[in-house]
C-alpha cells in the first residue's frame, strides 16, 4: 500500500494552513487578523509549487489503497482551484478586513477548497463521498456569512439541497457497492458490466444527483441564483467556480474509471442533461437584471457546455484536455467578472453600470473581456476551450448536441450585451457613489484574471499539452 503524504502536499497545505489559521487568530487582536489571509495565501503558493515540481517529474501514482489518484487530471485540478483561490483571497481581503470573524472566513475557505481538491483525486466511491461532504459543509457556513437575511436564507437553500442531494449520493454509493462488492473505481470496472442492469443504474443516478449539485446542473440548480444572489461576492464567486471543477473532473473519472464498460446508457443521459442545463440557464439569464443573478444563470449555461465533455468521456480521447482546458479558461474569467462586482459593492443592477466606462474604463475592460470571454470570443481562453469541447462533442458523436450548444452560444451574447451597454452609456449615468470601489485589491484581482483569461486564449496550445495524459489506474 502506497502512503506517500508527499503526493497529497497541495491537500495538506491547506489543511495545515486551516489548523494553524484557526489557532492562530484566536489569539490574534482583530486589526491582525489579517495575517490568516497571508498564511492562506502562502498555503495556495505551496500547493501550486508542489504540484509543479509532481507534473514536471510525471510522478504519477494511487496512495492510500488507490483511494486517491495523482495523474494529469489530478495535477492540472489542482493548478485550476490552487489559483483560483489565490484570486478569490485577492477580491476577499476588503470584503472582510476587520470582521469579528475574519478568521473563520479563511479557514472556511481553506476547508472547502480542500475538499475541491480531494474531489478531484478520489479514485473509490467513499472517498468521493468523504469530499463532498468536506467540499460542502464549509460552503454552507460561508454562504451565510453575513448573517444577513438574504445570506441566512441562501445558506439554508444551499445547506437542505446539498443535504438532500449528498443522501441520495450516499445511497447511490451504496447501490454501486452492491453491485459490484467494491467501492474501488478499478474494481468496478471489472465488476460491474455484469452486474444487475437496474441496480448499477439507480445507483449511478444517484451518485451522480451529488455531482450535478456541486456543478449547479439541471435538475440540481436550484440552490445556486439564491445563493449567488444572497452571499457575498467572494463567496459567490468561490461556490459558483471552483466546486463546478471538482465536481466534473470527479465525475469524467467516475465515467471514464468505473462504468465506461456499463451497460447503462450513461452517455446520453449526460448529453441530455448538458442540453437541458446550457439551454435552461441561458434562457433564465434573459430577464435577470441583477447582476449577480445574470451571472449565476450564466454559470448554470456554462455547466451545460462542461458536460458535454463528460458525455463523451470514453467515446472521444480529445474529451478530457477539452474538459481540463475549458475549466481553467472558464475559471479565471468567471472569477474575473465577480471581481469586478466585488470591488463595486454599491452597483447592483445592470443599470447601476451605467457611465462606468468614463469613470472606471480599468473595471469597464475588464468586463468587457469576460463577459465576452464568456460567450466564447477570440482571443480569449474560453473561446478556445469551446472549439475544443465542441469538437470532442462531434468527434464523440454527438453532432446536435454541439449545434444546440453553438445556437445557445449565440443566443447567450443577447444577455452579456444588455450588462456590456450601459457600461458605455453617456447621458444619464448612475449616481457617482454607486461607482465607488471597495478597495484595491479587488480591482487588481480583476485585471489579473482578465489578463489570465487572454493569455489562456494566445498561448492556450501549451495548456493544452499540459493536460494530455492517461487517467491513473
Amino acid at each position: 500500500m502506497n502512503q506517500n503524504l508527499a503526493a497529497l502536499v497541495p491537500e495538506l497545505s491547506l489543511l495545515g494552513a486551516a489548523v494553524i489559521g484557526l489557532l492562530t487568530g484566536s489569539w490574534l487582536p482583530r486589526r491582525r487578523q489579517w495575517i490568516v489571509a497571508v498564511l492562506a495565501a502562502a498555503a495556495c503558493a505551496t500547493g501550486l509549487a508542489a504540484t509543479a515540481v509532481t507534473m514536471a517529474a510525471d510522478r504519477e501514482q494511487a496512495v492510500f489503497a488507490a483511494a486517491f489518484a495523482v495523474d494529469t487530471a489530478t495535477g492540472t485540478g489542482r493548478l485550476v482551484v490552487l489559483a483560483g483561490l489565490l484570486l478569490v483571497v485577492g477580491m476577499s481581503v476588503d470584503t472582510v478586513r476587520g470582521h469579528p470573524r475574519e478568521t473563520e472566513y479563511w479557514v472556511l475557505l481553506l476547508m472547502t477548497g480542500a475538499g475541491t481538491l480531494a474531489l478531484i483525486g478520489a479514485n473509490d466511491l467513499l472517498m468521493l463521498f468523504a469530499a463532498y461532504l468536506l467540499a460542502g459543509i464549509p460552503a454552507y457556513a460561508l454562504a451565510g456569512f453575513a448573517k444577513d437575511a438574504p445570506g441566512t436564507e441562501a445558506a439554508l437553500k444551499y445547506y437542505l439541497m446539498g443535504a438532500l442531494l449528498g443522501t441520495t449520493m450516499l445511497a447511490g454509493v451504496a447501490l454501486l457497492h452492491g453491485a459490484g462488492h467494491t467501492t474501488h473505481y478499478a474494481e468496478l470496472a471489472t465488476a460491474l458490466p455484469t452486474a444487475p442492469y437496474g441496480l448499477v443504474a439507480v445507483g449511478l443516478v444517484g451518485v451522480l444527483a451529488g455531482l450535478l449539485f456541486k456543478t449547479g446542473a439541471v435538475p440540481a440548480h436550484f440552490w445556486v441564483p439564491d445563493v449567488t444572489d444572497g452571499a457575498p461576492a467572494p463567496v459567490a464567486a468561490y461556490v459558483t467556480t471552483l466546486p463546478k471543477i471538482g465536481g466534473l473532473i470527479a465525475g469524467h473519472r467516475l465515467l471514464h474509471q468505473a462504468l465506461a464498460d456499463s451497460a447503462v446508457n450513461w452517455p446520453l443521459l449526460i448529453a441530455i442533461l448538458a442540453a437541458v442545463t446550457m439551454t435552461l440557464g441561458n434562457l433564465a439569464a434573459f430577464f435577470q437584471t441583477s447582476v449577480k443573478r445574470l451571472l449565476a444563470y450564466s454559470t448554470i449555461s456554462q455547466v451545460g457546455y462542461l458536460l458535454m465533455a463528460l458525455a463523451v468521456t470514453t467515446r472521444s480521447d480529445l474529451a478530457q484536455k477539452s474538459l481540463l482546458f475549458y475549466l481553467a479558461a472558464y475559471a479565471v474569467t468567471n472569477l474575473g467578472a465577480f471581481a469586478v462586482v466585488t470591488a463595486l459593492p454599491h452597483a447592483r443592477t445592470l443599470t447601476d453600470y451605467r457611465g462606468l466606462a468614463r469613470r472606471r474604463p480599468d473595471l469597464a475592460a475588464v468586463l468587457v473581456v469576460c463577459l465576452l470571454g464568456l460567450v466564447g470570443t477570440p482571443p480569449t481562453g474560453v473561446f478556445l476551450g469551446k472549439l475544443e469541447i465542441f469538437g470532442a462533442t462531434v468527434d464523440g458523436g454527438h453532432t446536435w448536441l454541439a449545434a444546440l450548444a453553438v445556437a445557445n452560444t449565440v443566443a447567450s451574447l443577447f444577455y452579456y450585451l444588455r450588462w456590456l451597454g450601459p457600461l458605455f452609456t453617456t447621458t444619464d449615468p448612475a449616481p457617482a457613489d454607486t461607482h465607488a470601489v471597495l478597495g484595491r485589491r479587488p480591482a487588481a484581482t480583476a485585471h489579473a484574471a482578465a489578463a489570465l483569461s487572454l493569455l489562456l486564449g494566445i498561448a492556450g496550445q501549451a495548456v493544452l499539452t499540459v493536460a494530455e495524459g492517461p487517467l491513473l489506474r
